[in-house]
């Protein structure tokens, strides 16, 4: 089970840090990431971190404003979002998977098969 949460209203320029918390099974050799999703829109890639959080990946739309990490021992994953714009309002999921092979591979959404209930992060004035 992934719960996501800490999203909410952000003005442009503005930061938000999301959290996903995972229990019931053993996630520390999952990837863990994050995509979003807006009405009428396809859910898209963000960010996401490697099993040992050595390693992370990127949309573009993210690179440069967002950081993912991840406390193993707290089977936690983090999305810090800064310099927030009009265009990263959206639901945001948490998503986890046993990791197989390259982190590029986990931009699809048919990698993971855990997911979060979302977030909303609104970036309004």
């Amino acid at each position: 089970q992934l719960q996501a949460c800490g999203g909410g209203l952000a003005q442009p320029g503005g930061s938000l840090r999301l959290s996903c918390a995972a229990s019931g099974r053993d996630f520390s050799r999952d990837v863990m990431a994050w995509f979003r999703q807006t009405p009428g829109k396809e859910r898209e890639f963000v960010a996401a971190v490697s099993w040992s959080g050595l390693s992370t990946f990127y949309a573009d739309s993210a690179q440069g404003r967002f950081s993912i990490s991840r406390d193993i021992n707290r089977n936690m994953a983090y999305l810090q979002m800064n310099r927030l714009k009009s265009e990263d309002t959206a639901v945001y999921y948490c998503a986890a998977e046993f990791q197989r092979g390259a982190l590029s591979y986990s931009r699809r959404q048919d990698y993971f098969g855990f997911w979060g209930q979302g977030t909303l992060v609104t970036v309004s004035s």
